[in-house]
């Protein structure tokens, strides 16, 4: 069954230093939403609010490595 991988979203501020990674997966046709996922270390993945304003700057620090 294909649909949306993030069921909830997390606004609340992770440092940097905790996320191992982030993969964005644009909208497609079973799901309408941009997810953004962030690996932490020690494997946790968290699903984040692609709005919060600090999700969008630590997105870009990351990508810009």
């Amino acid at each position: 069954d294909f649909k949306c991988q993030c069921i909830a979203t997390h606004s609340n501020f992770i440092h940097p230093r905790y996320i191992e990674s982030v993969h964005v997966i644009g909208i497609r046709p079973h799901c309408e939403n941009v997810e953004i996922i962030a690996t932490l270390k020690g494997g946790r993945e968290v699903c984040l609010e692609p709005t919060a304003p600090w999700v969008k700057l630590v997105t870009k620090a990351i990508w810009n490595k």
